[in-house]
């Protein structure tokens, strides 16, 4: 696997820029699973098991439609590169 070079961290700068651009719910997604989770965890410490429940569901619930969104994302634009290359070819 070829590293891009150093000398070009705009090239890499525009790499993710355009990952974030294309795909914003998948950081959303992240970030709501984290915090369910960092909530699920505190209820159980304090001893509210049953809340501490309901949010570790709520989590998967969450990291299940960040997964989901991420193949069908892939999918997506997978398509659109293959369809690119049949154009121009």
């Amino acid at each position: 696997m070829e590293k891009m070079d150093a000398s070009k961290p705009e090239l890499w700068e525009l790499a993710h820029e355009k990952k974030r651009i294309k795909n914003p719910l998948v950081p959303i997604g992240a970030l709501l699973t984290a915090g369910v989770l960092t909530a699920g965890l505190i209820s159980f410490r304090q001893g509210n098991s049953q809340l501490g429940q309901k949010l570790m569901r709520a989590r998967v619930v969450f990291q299940g439609a960040t997964v989901a969104v991420m193949v069908g994302s892939a999918a997506y634009y997978g398509e659109q590169i293959n369809w690119f290359k049949k154009k121009k070819d």
